[in-house]
C-alpha cells in the first residue's frame, strides 16, 4: 500500500523586524518632539519606541539623530520649570498655606524634585515641579 505524502514545516528563526521610530532630520537636547520630525522606519532594537505617540510631544534628553532609532531612555516628559525661572514656592501643611517667590536652581517635569531659592531668606529648598508649574516644598 502507498504511503501518503505527509506536508512538512519548514520554520527558520532569526530576527523579526519591526517598526522603528527614526528622526527625520536631527533633534538637539532639550527639544520636545514634533510629528514632523520623526518618521517610522523598518528595524529592530529591544528598546526603541515602536510608535509615534510614545515619541510625540516628549523632550529630547540626548542629541538624536536621523536613521537612528529613537531609545526611550532618550526622552523624558517635558520640563515645566526652566533653570533660573521665577517660581511660586508653595507649602500646605493642614489648614495653613503659605506661598513664597523662588528662583530655579534646576529644570524640571511635573513631579520632579528640583532645587530652588527662597528669594525672602535666600534659603535653598526642594520641593517637587506641579502641573501648574509651582514648587511644592515639604518638610
Amino acid at each position: 500500500m502507498p504511503r501518503a505524502l505527509l506536508p512538512v514545516l519548514l520554520v527558520l528563526s532569526g530576527p523579526l523586524a519591526a517598526d522603528v521610530v527614526t528622526p527625520t532630520r536631527t533633534i538637539r537636547a532639550a527639544e520636545i518632539v514634533a510629528a514632523d520630525a520623526v518618521a517610522l522606519a523598518a528595524g529592530s532594537h529591544p528598546d526603541a519606541a515602536a510608535t509615534l505617540g510614545e515619541v510625540i510631544g516628549r523632550e529630547a534628553r540626548v542629541a538624536l539623530f536621523p536613521g537612528r532609532p529613537v531609545l526611550l531612555s532618550q526622552l523624558q516628559r517635558p520640563a515645566l520649570v526652566e533653570r533660573n525661572a521665577l517660581v511660586p514656592l508653595v507649602f500646605e501643611a493642614g489648614g495653613l498655606r503659605i506661598t513664597a517667590e523662588g528662583r530655579a536652581l534646576g529644570r524640571g517635569a511635573a513631579g520632579e524634585r528640583i532645587r530652588v531659592m527662597n528669594l525672602s531668606s535666600k534659603a535653598s529648598v526642594f520641593g517637587t515641579v506641579r502641573e501648574d508649574g509651582s514648587v511644592e516644598v515639604t518638610p
